[in-house]
C-alpha cells in the first residue's frame, strides 16, 4: 500500500500579504521542511493544495524539486485527489503546522485512518478543535478513497475541515501525542516569530555526533558560526565539500612545488569545511549519505598531500627515509579505517585522523621542522592503530571479523 502525503498551502499568515507555508524557517520556507519530513517518512508522491502561487512558493517548489524532492500542485481537490489511488494512504499535513519527525513517524505508523490529538489547554487555539477534550495536532492518515468521497462533496467548504471531519465520522484511530518530557514538538504557525523556537532546535538537532578530537573541541565553533550565516543562502553541502576536495588538492601541487607554508594553510582551512556541510545538509533535512563520493575522497586526497610533502622533502635533501616515513603512516590510516569499520566498541576520540594530524602539524611547521613533523604524524598513526587494537582485544565485544 502506497505512501502519499498532501500539504494544505492555501492559508495566509497573519500578515495577510504571504502565506504560512511560504514562512520563512532555518533558511528555507515552511513547505520546504514539511515536505522534506513526508519524503523521509516514505511518501512517494507529494502533492501540495494551493490556490494563489506567489513567488516565494513557486521558488520553494523549485528547490524541492531540484533536489530531488518530488512535489506536485494542485489548485483544487480534484487534481489533488487524482494522484493518489483509491487505497493509497495519504500523510496529510496542515497549512502553517511545524513537527517534529517523531510525531511524522507515530502517525505514519499507525495502520489504517488515523488523526493526531492533542489535548485541550491554553494555547491550543490555532489547532482546530475535535471535540470539547481535544484538539487536531495538524496530522494525520487518510486513505485515497476518503479523499476521493470528500472532493466530490466539498463544495465552497475547506477541505482540511472536512477531511478532518470525514475521519472523525468513519471512526479514525486517534492518536494522543505525548505530554511532559514526552511531548512532541507541535507548533501552528501564523507568522515568522512563531518558528523562532523550531528554527533553535533544527539548527541543535544539526550538531550530529562527534568522535574525532577535532570536531568535538576544535571546530565546533566555526562550524555553528558557518552554518548560522549559510543556511539562508543557496549554498549547497556538496559545493563545501567540493571546495573542500579542491583546497586538499591544491595543498598537494604546492607541496610538489615546494610552497609548504602555502600548502598546510590550505589544508587548515578545509579542515572544518566537511563539518560544516553535514549540519548544514542536516539542517535541511537532506543528511549526507555515508557514502557520500565527495566526502569518501577526502581522505585519499589529504594522503596524496602527505605523499607529495614527503617526496619534496626528500628531493630537497632530508632523505628518501622521509618517503618510507609517508608511507607508513599510509598503512597505519589504512588499517585504522578498516578496524574501525568493524569496530563494535567506542572510539575514543584521541584517534589519528586526517583532521587531526593536519593540526599536529602546524607546530611543526612554524619551527620549520617539516621532517620532525612528518615523522610525529608517523607515530601519532601508528600509536592509534596499536591502541585500537589494543582496545579491541581487551574489550568483550572485540571488532567485527574481516
Amino acid at each position: 500500500m502506497a505512501l502519499g502525503a498532501l500539504i494544505s498551502a492555501y492559508q495566509d499568515a497573519g500578515s495577510g500579504i504571504e502565506l504560512r507555508a511560504t514562512l520563512p524557517l532555518a533558511g528555507r520556507t515552511l513547505l520546504e521542511y514539511q515536505a522534506r519530513l513526508a519524503a523521509a517518512a516514505g511518501a512517494s508522491s507529494i502533492v501540495v493544495l494551493v490556490e494563489r502561487m506567489p513567488a516565494s512558493l513557486v521558488a520553494a517548489v523549485d528547490r524541492l524539486n531540484a533536489e530531488r524532492v518530488a512535489v506536485s500542485l494542485a489548485r483544487n481537490v480534484e487534481e489533488a485527489a487524482d494522484h493518489f489511488e483509491a487505497g493509497d494512504q495519504i500523510l496529510v499535513i496542515a497549512g502553517g503546522l511545524f513537527a517534529d519527525a517523531a510525531s511524522i513517524d507515530l502517525i505514519v505508523s499507525a495502520e489504517g485512518p488515523a488523526i493526531l490529538t492533542l489535548a485541550e489547554n491554553i494555547g491550543l487555539d490555532g489547532f482546530e478543535r475535535i471535540d470539547s477534550a481535544s484538539r487536531w495536532g495538524g496530522l494525520a492518515i487518510a486513505t485515497g478513497q476518503q479523499l476521493d468521497e470528500v472532493a466530490a462533496m466539498l463544495g465552497d467548504w475547506d477541505l482540511q475541515s472536512t477531511l478532518l471531519r470525514r475521519l472523525v465520522e468513519d471512526g479514525a484511530r486517534q492518536l494522543a501525542a505525548g505530554t511532559g518530557s514526552a511531548a512532541p514538538l507541535l507548533l501552528m504557525a501564523d507568522g515568522a516569530r512563531d518558528l523562532d523556537d523550531a528554527e533553535r532546535r533544527i539548527v541543535a538537532s544539526a550538531r550530529g555526533t562527534r568522535s574525532d578530537w577535532v570536531e568535538r573541541y576544535v571546530t565546533p565553533i566555526v562550524e555553528e558560526l558557518s552554518v548560522e550565516r549559510l543556511m539562508r543562502t543557496a549554498v549547497r553541502p556538496s559545493g563545501l565539500l567540493a571546495g573542500a576536495l579542491g583546497l586538499i588538492g591544491l595543498a598537494t601541487l604546492f607541496f610538489a612545488k615546494g610552497w609548504l607554508g602555502a600548502a598546510l594553510a590550505a589544508l587548515v582551512v578545509a579542515v572544518p569545511l566537511d563539518g560544516i556541510a553535514e549540519r548544514l545538509a542536516a539542517l535541511r533535512m537532506q543528511p549526507l549519505a555515508r557514502g557520500n563520493r565527495l566526502r569518501a575522497l577526502l581522505p585519499l586526497a589529504t594522503g596524496a598531500a602527505l605523499a607529495a610533502l614527503a617526496a619534496r622533502l626528500a628531493y630537497d635533501g632530508a632523505g628518501w627515509g622521509c618517503v618510507v616515513t609517508a608511507a607508513s603512516a599510509l598503512a597505519f590510516f589504512h588499517a585504522s579505517s578498516i578496524e574501525k569499520a568493524g569496530a563494535r566498541i567506542d572510539l575514543p576520540a584521541w584517534l589519528a585522523s586526517r583532521k587531526g594530524c593536519t593540526l599536529l602539524a602546524i607546530p611543526f611547521a612554524v619551527t620549520g621542522q617539516w621532517t620532525a613533523g612528518l615523522v610525529a604524524i608517523a607515530l601519532y598513526a601508528g600509536g592509534s592503530f596499536l591502541g585500537l587494537q589494543h582496545r579491541a582485544r581487551a574489550s568483550p565485544e572485540g571488532l567485527a571479523a574481516h
